[in-house]
């Protein structure tokens, strides 16, 4: 058998030799049900699903358990071959690359539709592969779609099961198979993967969010194009490179809701709201020509409310006309404008010619540390205390607001709780001098920090 000799700069590449965990590629023409299917498998609604062909584009993983054997799951966009669309000439490559990083793949075709010539050129891709192939003819829920279902044995492939992404029937057998083909230390490879620090790269369409992405791995990890909107999808990419090992999130630009155009749109925002959920940290892109935008505010604003670790990248630096204190002055405007959170650092960067991109890289990392820290009680309150003795809070109403004690509480988001004898007298800015205090003494840079007042 000849394997497949498709890109070489693929993931196992990319992972400088590191053990890879056990991922299973889910490839097809368009529109035969893989979104459903992978959708079901992680048992969530990761893919966006519509009945127009194509809206998948890029590869999309996640994450699934059967057998209680863990394994990653890519989906891929409708295999197209030959065609001169710009959009269907990057999907066949990327699943050309789904299918070299995989360790088994399944191979989706529709019993409704019967073989097509596309599935014929796809079977003979696979037909050439050493790895293990599922052939998954789906929508097949009833017994005169099963009969039909037969011809499917013609392509030749050794494993054929008959499915119904939609109401779930025949999805167990394929698991079944699927699982049997791994090892145990796949799937403890698989699950140390996915306890990764993750970084999602965030912010409005077309500020170079997926070339940052392609230039920080050096391969065509997700399609760029100048149209804005071309990344739909939220895309996950393992990174392990020069000692450093994350995951990286690229996300669909977020728009402002009136410019959304239709419900593949709106699926896109709340997909790149909900990458926000599963980052550690965010790496928030500005187009240095353009400047701030009130939607680049309400993008860090939320990033903010959900307790993300968050580095601000201005992008396209090697287009501003620069004098001396270019840099400075935008920097002052930027943390203006992100007031009263202005502890995060700023790194001003071209994605094109890859000036300080690794510099991004080494902030995230250093953020994700911040937001992890855990400082002992005794150190807290040892000079926390310090502070409150040296700056009372104000008397309300005649009472003396005594603070006796401080702790970190075990929550995701650095969070202080501070013991006294009057919570609700406390004002904001006592509040900020406390948190102004936290900062300068313990290293919580590019994190948002929550403070509490409880009743001693």
């Amino acid at each position: 058998m000849v394997s497949l000799n498709f890109q070489e700069t693929n993931i196992k590449t990319l992972l400088g030799g590191h053990k890879m965990s056990y991922t299973v590629a889910i490839v097809g023409r368009p529109n035969v049900g893989k979104s459903t299917f992978f959708n079901r498998l992680l048992e969530q609604r990761k893919a966006i699903v519509d009945d127009i062909s194509g809206v998948t584009r890029d590869r999309q993983y996640g994450v699934t358990d059967w057998n209680g054997k863990t394994f990653n799951v890519i989906d891929t966009g409708g295999f197209v071959p030959n065609t001169d669309d710009i959009f269907e000439r990057e999907i066949r490559k990327q699943v050309k690359i789904a299918i070299d990083e995989a360790n088994s793949i399944i191979f989706m075709v529709d019993v409704v539709t019967g073989i097509t010539d596309l599935d014929e050129v796809m079977a003979d891709l696979l037909r050439r592969t050493t790895k293990p192939v599922y052939l998954v003819v789906n929508k097949v829920d009833n017994s005169a779609r099963q009969l039909d279902a037969t011809e499917f044995y013609s392509l030749g492939l050794e494993h054929t099961f008959f499915v119904s992404s939609i109401t779930g029937s025949g999805t167990g057998e394929v698991l079944d198979a699927v699982t049997e083909a791994m090892k145990a230390e796949d799937s403890d490879e698989t699950l140390r993967d996915n306890e990764l620090p993750k970084f999602a790269i965030i912010g409005q369409p077309n500020v170079g969010k997926s070339s940052l992405l392609n230039a920080l791995i050096g391969e065509d990890r997700t399609i760029v194009s100048d149209i804005a909107g071309t990344t739909r999808d939220t895309i996950h990419t393992h990174y392990k490179m020069f000692q450093k090992e994350f995951m990286l999130i690229d996300t669909a630009g977020i728009r402002k809701k009136s410019s959304e155009k239709d419900d593949l749109e709106f699926y896109s925002i709340i997909r790149a709201i909900k990458a926000m959920d599963d980052a550690d940290v965010c790496m928030l892109l500005i187009d240095a020509k353009k400047g701030i935008t009130a939607q680049d505010v309400s993008i860090f604003s939320l990033a903010t409310r959900k307790g993300k670790g968050i580095v601000v990248l201005v992008n396209k630096w090697d287009l501003v006309e620069k004098e001396t204190n270019t840099a400075r002055d935008y920097e002052k405007v930027l943390r203006t404008k992100f007031a009263p959170f202005t502890d995060v650092p700023i790194l001003f960067i071209s994605v094109i010619e890859k000036t300080r991109i690794f510099k991004a890289i080494e902030l995230a990392i250093e953020v994700n540390d911040n937001r992890n820290r855990k400082i002992p009680t005794s150190q807290l309150n040892d000079i926390m205390l310090k502070a409150v003795e040296a700056y009372h809070a104000p008397v309300v109403r005649g009472n003396t607001v005594k603070i006796k004690y401080v702790t970190q509480l075990p929550t995701a988001v650095p969070s202080f709780a501070f013991f006294t004898n009057y919570p609700e007298d406390i004002k904001p800015a006592y509040k900020n001098y406390l948190e102004n205090q936290l900062r300068s003494k313990f290293k919580l840079t590019g994190v948002p920090i929550r403070i509490f007042f409880r009743k001693k």
